[in-house]
């Protein structure tokens, strides 16, 4: 199939670029730039030149597919409400274009939409409507889609995870090496989901393959790695101490980041794994974190 890829060059996406002209898909793929044009081309895939803010641009590469996977996201958590807003327009707009066929269209959230409550583990069965992270915007647009017949499933997303990148923890290290010290909340019991980028990649396109029309797949590796063991693993990898902070002193140490902190995290991916024949082989979280390449965080 070709498939029109939004975020083709980004740190998933560029893997799901591979992964997909790996196993024999043609890929179009989403650019802003005449750098971003010319890594696509290196690989073998079609540029196509466009912006999230730009819906006849996205409309336009939907037009010329036979399927979407949609990985963008404007990831300035100064702006994040306005973000996730911004992806629910995005979402319509190119699933506007698929009404009336049966081309799939897989769109991409976080994997505590599939939490029924505070701390309890997210499942693929799930869509917490009420969830209070503004991503669910993102599932909301989706649901919308759904009702009015467009082919369309959800990846959700844990932390993902190279020795360069780590989702939300790259900027609890750029924090960490900040302050100079590796902070948890109180004893540290609070747990994140995650997986490492390749195999994300891989569930893509296995969605793609396999996938069904509604369903929700969760790309989790791990179900949950305890806050205190990612903060003593990067406390060895940075050479600096590990400190246990109160609860209360979370905003004021962490800022916005210590609601992330002390939300537990957990999801599982039974279903997904039953469902696509999923493996994940890729290193773990702590692995990557022994083995940081401090070179991306110069």
């Amino acid at each position: 199939m070709r498939v029109f890829l939004t975020g083709a060059t980004g740190f998933i996406g560029a893997r799901i670029t591979d992964e997909l002209l790996a196993t024999g898909h043609q890929v179009l793929g989403l650019t802003r730039s005449d750098a971003g044009a010319q890594s696509l081309i290196a690989k073998g895939a079609e540029p196509h030149r466009g912006t999230l803010e730009d819906t006849d641009s996205l409309r336009a590469g939907v037009a010329r597919a036979d399927a979407v996977i949609h990985t963008a996201f404007d990831h300035d958590f100064s702006h994040f409400v306005e973000n996730c807003e911004k992806d629910r327009r995005v979402i319509a707009a190119m699933g506007a274009e698929l009404k009336g066929s049966s081309r799939p269209i897989i769109i991409t959230s976080g994997t505590g939409m599939g939490s029924a409550s505070p701390g309890q583990i997210a499942t693929e069965t799930v869509v917490n409507e009420q969830a209070p992270n503004p991503r669910i915007a993102s599932e909301l647009a989706g649901n919308v889609l759904l009702d009015e017949g467009v082919s369309l499933s959800v990846v959700r997303l844990p932390q993902v995870h190279d020795r360069q990148r780590q989702g939300l923890l790259t900027l609890y290290i750029q924090l960490a090496r900040e302050k100079g010290v590796v902070a948890y909340l109180d004893e540290g019991a609070s747990r994140v989901s995650a997986a490492h980028v390749l195999d994300v990649a891989t569930l893509y396109r296995l969605a793609l393959d396999k996938g069904e029309t509604g369903a929700r797949y969760h790309a989790v590796a791990e179900e949950g790695i305890p806050m205190r063991d990612i903060a003593e693993t990067l406390g060895t990898s940075l050479g600096l101490p590990v400190i246990s902070l109160p609860r209360e002193k979370a905003a004021e140490h962490f800022g916005w980041l210590g609601t992330f902190i002390d939300m537990d995290l957990s999801a599982s991916a039974v279903l997904t794994r039953e469902r696509l024949g999923w493996t994940p082989t890729g290193p773990g979280l702590l692995t990557d974190l022994e083995h940081l390449d401090l070179s991306a965080y110069a």
